[in-house]
């Protein structure tokens, strides 16, 4: 097939984007065409501006007419500063949202992923004590399929997903909350009896099944909130995970990092997650 075209922008150019990005780039997957998304603009290191943060926010929405026209196979995008982008107006909370709005998908999800663990979350930004009340059995099962096409899209061809649980030990028979009985195991039911290559597993007990699945038993899961995904992630994978914009026809990818501003143009700054963004972009594409 031919060579995919990846794209990517430069994120805030007074982090660490441009950096990481020209150390990646020597080393991601020859047999793709890189293409910079924008342009890069005269700024000084650690000291972001508004002239950055419109930079920023002009190659977002290039990179996303590219990425819906199919200019570009994927993109992955450099870091950004969410709170120099709402000062100027962005109106959304992240990457994902902006992207998700901007190819006219409602059917999205934000997936973590690390050499030892990938990860879709039910619920993301949201407070701890809301996440019971917002976790759905529907939810569960779109960000399940969501995730699968995800694995299959970049070379899992028979994905095992689990289905984290979400109260300790599973709820211990209600003992300690029923989400698990109530919740997460029709879920499971409804998606064992779905046609498709994926195979589905639970409800895991929480505290076990990241190890399972760094071990390899499992390629991905389903958690129920965000901190019970990243920090097992960030503790195993914290220097080459990205996140992901699931569900679009196009893959959107980023390393799971910030712009880091204090250390931007000394030279530190690790790209081995900008670097698995190339590698997994390439591969949505060519698997």
């Amino acid at each position: 097939m031919p060579h995919p075209i990846i794209g990517y922008t430069l994120g805030d150019q007074a982090g660490i984007g441009p950096e990481v990005i020209a150390a990646a780039l020597p080393q991601a997957p020859a047999h793709a065409h890189y293409r910079l998304i924008g342009k890069k603009i005269n700024c000084t290191p650690g000291q972001p501006t508004e002239d950055t943060a419109k930079a920023a926010l002009e190659h977002l929405e290039l990179a996303a007419a590219a990425l819906k026209t199919g200019e570009i196979d994927a993109v992955v995008t450099a870091p950004v500063c969410k709170e120099a982008l709402h000062r100027i107006g962005f109106p959304y909370p992240g990457q994902t949202e902006f992207f998700a709005d901007r190819m006219g998908v409602r059917n999205f999800a934000m997936c973590l992923s690390g050499k030892h663990i990938t990860t879709a979350l039910c619920t993301t930004h949201v407070a701890l004590a809301d996440v019971a009340q917002q976790l759905k059995s529907t939810e569960i099962v779109r960000i399940a399929h969501l995730l699968a096409d995800f694995l299959q899209r970049t070379g899992k061809r028979t994905p095992r997903i689990a289905l984290a649980g979400l109260n300790p030990h599973n709820g211990e028979n209600g003992a300690f909350g029923d989400e698990e009985t109530r919740i997460i195991l029709p879920a499971l039911q409804q998606l064992q009896q779905q046609s498709g290559a994926a195979r589905f597993f639970g409800p895991c007990v929480p505290d076990c099944v990241y190890r399972d699945a760094a071990m390899g038993h499992y390629d991905g899961i389903v958690a129920p909130y965000h901190d019970q995904a990243l920090i097992p992630l960030k503790l195993l994978d914290f220097d080459n995970a990205v996140n992901a914009t699931i569900g679009l026809p196009r893959l959107r990818v980023s390393p799971d990092h910030g712009t880091a501003f204090p250390i931007a143009g000394k030279g530190i700054a690790n790209p081995a997650s900008t670097l698995r963004a190339f590698c997994v972009a390439v591969n949505s594409v060519a698997s």
